[in-house]
């Protein structure tokens, strides 16, 4: 029996497991390498007021602002309130962030309105990070099982007491097996490869999402899925992360003219936030018919080479320099803002199951995650997971904080499923690239919930990694295309072709539940 069971190996689960080693037992469990998670390609770095001229203050109303009316104010305090003290500790394990002489060097990225942004390595934070807290861990000492695929969340009594999982074997297909532990962590990050077209590695395919629904958990704000407006799109290439800190540092946009267009979009330019720079990017495309490309060749080289190496190799293999060349981009998925809802300290409404990282729903980002704010947000509540759970009176509410709400309940309709062809991992990133992606109608999305619901009722028990993974996939699927059909506005993020505006009456979380069958919609104060 272990104190502590954590599903996932980014820096949410590496730093919530490497806290609560300090208290009990703790047993970490990734479907692959130790080191390989989203955190590892994470580029732009950190977001915490660490500079005089800053204040936490001035990051929550970046926060805020950047979430579009639907931030919990509550856990933007608290994100931005701890996040010194994180940094600090992660300065304690030795991640190299890059310093300006003594001083640690800040980025600028979009929406930010002073430099906050650490980076380590140029352009390489998350590799820093992931490398930094795994040598912590094995230090430590902590039990790590690598290549082990969670199946189920065990419930007994109304409670999370363990997980079912598929650990690598001789046996083909594997033996699932069952671990006993009194704290149930999801970390397991998001699920970018949901599309056609992502930043995210392979191994985001949204399983802690599809695990918590699946056990009776609460998701909140599914509809919510933020597409980085800068991928470089070369047809041969996969989708490849063009960081923000690029547009930080000075890199413009231009149209197949030559044309700054962000100019008449935002009075931001290029460092407006994601979703509407993303969203103009689109709309210039559809416009023009052409390609959209980011022009780095007003900066200084060296600087460019030198601030972002990774980005500078990859475009070199390529074909392409940074420093002189346009570089073609184009929006492609990116990061999850709902998830599985919990309160502030990381519990959801199932006792024994926590959460954090991108796989949480926390409610800080709100309809649109301010940029660099992600890996901090795995950091915060990670921590606070921990000293939750080493509290006296740890259990005596356990449910996510409702006095910020008013919750009104709905029954939630089930499509009728149709048949059809056996479902494949390219024809559900299609279907989702299509219909449920940075443009949406309910045309596009009652389509694509049917044959999701139909891929759903024509599925065969899964055996394989990767028939779980594509089954969690379906099921996400086809809960954010419900979510996204109940949200008749646009929103951060969330754009509808048919309801192009922002409305009062749709301030509120959608909230998906499998045991009570509803929708609630719960009012933002």
């Amino acid at each position: 029996m272990y104190d502590y069971i954590v599903i996932g190996s980014g820096i949410a689960g590496l730093f919530t497991a490497l806290r609560a080693s300090k208290h009990g037992k703790v047993l970490v469990l990734t479907k692959a390498a130790l080191e390989e998670s989203n955190t590892r390609y994470a580029q732009g770095g950190i977001a915490a007021a660490m500079s005089p001229g800053d204040s936490p203050r001035l990051h929550y109303e970046d926060t805020i602002a950047a979430g579009a009316g639907l931030c919990n104010e509550r856990a933007v305090e608290v994100l931005t309130r701890e996040a010194p003290g994180r940094i600090r500790d992660l300065l304690a394990l030795n991640v190299p962030f890059d310093r300006h002489g003594n001083e640690l060097a800040l980025g600028l990225e979009g929406a930010h309105r002073a430099r906050r942004v650490l980076h380590a390595g140029g352009d390489a934070t998350g590799f820093h990070i992931e490398h930094s807290l795994c040598r912590a861990l094995r230090d430590a000492g902590v039990e790590v099982i690598e290549r082990c695929f969670v199946t189920d969340i065990v419930v007994d009594d109304c409670r999370a007491v363990g997980v079912r999982a598929l650990l690598e074997s001789g046996s083909e297909p594997p033996e699932p097996q069952t671990i006993l532990g009194h704290h149930i962590v999801l970390a397991s990050g998001g699920g970018g490869q949901l599309f056609s077209h992502t930043t995210n590695p392979p191994v985001a395919t949204g399983d802690g999402v599809a695990l918590a629904y699946r056990a009776g958990a609460e998701l909140a704000d599914i509809e919510f899925y933020q597409f980085h407006p800068t991928a470089l799109s070369i047809p041969g290439f996969p989708s490849f992360l063009i960081s923000e800190a690029v547009r930080g540092e000075g890199a413009y946009l231009r149209n197949a003219d030559g044309k700054r267009f962000m100019l008449e979009v935002d009075s931001r330019a290029e460092l407006a936030p994601r979703d509407v720079v993303a969203k103009a990017i689109s709309a210039e495309m559809r416009r023009s018919g052409a390609q959209v490309f980011l022009d780095l060749s007003h900066l200084p080289s060296e600087t460019v080479k030198s601030r972002f190496p990774t980005i500078d190799s990859y475009c070199a293999n390529a074909g392409l320099d940074m420093t002189s060349d346009l570089l073609p981009v184009a929006p492609a998925a990116h990061y999850l803002m709902g998830g599985v809802q919990t309160n502030l300290w990381g519990e959801t409404n199932l006792p024994g199951l926590y959460a954090c990282g991108e796989v949480a729903c926390t409610g800080v980002h709100g309809a649109n995650r301010l940029a660099s704010n992600s890996l901090l947000e795995g950091l915060v509540f990670g921590a606070r997971i921990v000293e939750r759970t080493t509290e006296a009176k740890a259990h005596e509410s356990a449910s996510p904080d409702a006095d910020a709400f008013r919750i009104i309940e709905t029954r939630l309709g089930s499509p009728k499923p149709r048949r059809v062809d056996k479902p494949s991992l390219p024809s559900l990133q299609k279907l989702m690239w299509d219909k449920v992606g940075l443009v949406r109608d309910e045309a596009g999305l009652s389509s694509a919930r049917e044959e999701l619901a139909g891929w759903e009722s024509a599925s065969v028990e899964p055996r394989s990694h990767a028939d779980h993974e594509l089954w969690n996939m379906i099921l996400i699927g086809r809960l954010m295309a419900t979510a996204a059909l109940e949200r008749q506005e646009s929103r951060g993020s969330h754009g509808r072709r048919d309801f192009p505006n922002e409305t009062a009456r749709w301030q509120r979380h959608i909230v998906l539940h499998k045991a009570a069958a509803f929708r609630s919609a719960k009012e933002v104060r």
